[in-house]
C-alpha cells in the first residue's frame, strides 16, 4: 500500500485529506508545519507527499527545497495544496519540485483527478 504524507497546519483539512486518502487506499502519515514533515520523511520516505503552502516554522516552500535536497528526496510525488492560486505560486512551485497542483477548497474528485494524473493512482 502507497504511503501519504499530508503537511497541513489545518487540522481540519488533514482530517478531510485523511478520510478521502484513506478511502483511496494511502496509508497516511501527518505533519502540521514543514519542519515536522521533514523530520517524517527523514524517519519513512513517504510515496505522496500532500503539501500546504503557507505554515509556521517552515513553509511548504521551503519544505520542497529541503526535501529535494535529502537522501530519496527526490522519489516522493509532492502535490501543493492551497489557497496560493496564482500563475507566480504556481510557476515556483513546480520550478521548486513539486509534481501537481491544487487548489483548495478540494474534494474527492479533485484529489483522485491530481493523483491519477501523476501516476500515483
Amino acid at each position: 500500500m502507497a504511503s501519504c504524507l499530508i503537511v497541513d497546519d489545518s487540522k481540519v483539512v488533514r482530517m478531510v485529506a485523511r478520510r478521502i486518502l484513506e478511502d483511496l487506499k494511502f496509508d497516511i502519515l501527518e505533519a502540521e508545519d514543514g519542519r515536522g514533515a521533514l523530520d517524517q520523511c527523514l524517519e519513512t520516505m513517504p510515496d505522496v507527499i500532500l503539501l500546504d503552502w503557507n505554515m509556521p516554522v517552515m513553509n511548504g516552500i521551503e519544505f520542497l527545497h529541503s526535501l529535494r535536497q535529502t537522501e530519496g528526496g527526490a522519489d516522493p510525488v509532492v502535490v501543493f495544496c492551497t489557497t496560493e492560486n496564482d500563475m507566480a505560486h504556481i510557476r515556483e512551485a513546480i520550478s521548486a519540485g513539486a509534481n501537481e497542483y491544487i487548489m483548495k477548497p478540494f474534494d474527492r474528485a479533485i484529489i483522485e483527478a491530481k493523483f491519477s494524473q501523476v501516476g500515483v493512482l
